[in-house]
């Protein structure tokens, strides 16, 4: 450590360490990349920005709980959106693990 800058014990020591935790990060963090904060979205739609503003959340729950989607609530077709948008959130992670297990040594399992 004898004659090393602060940015030398950065990239040599500091960074190598951390980096199995930042991929980790990574990864947990690409399973929530498709559930965006549902209340700040819903509580921002009026009429005007209704078509640019839905998201898989709020659309789902207005056609599971509160029947505004297509006039009638429907269960089975918003349990069914759910699963889709967690089935592609758990792709997601897939893909991301596979891709960090070939490029470094760190992997979920």
């Amino acid at each position: 450590m004898d004659g090393t800058s602060r940015v030398q014990r950065i990239r040599h020591v500091d960074f190598p360490h951390i980096t199995p935790t930042i991929v980790i990060l990574l990864i947990m963090g690409m399973g929530s990349i498709m559930s965006v904060g549902f209340e700040k979205a819903y509580l921002m739609q009026n009429n005007l920005n209704l078509a640019h503003s839905e998201l898989i959340s709020t659309y789902v729950y207005k056609v599971g709980l509160s029947g505004t989607g297509a006039g009638k609530t429907d269960f089975s077709y918003s349990t069914a959106i759910g699963l889709f948008n967690s089935l592609m959130n758990l792709l997601l992670i897939v893909i991301t693990n596979t891709i960090s297990r070939r490029v470094s040594e760190t992997s979920l399992w």
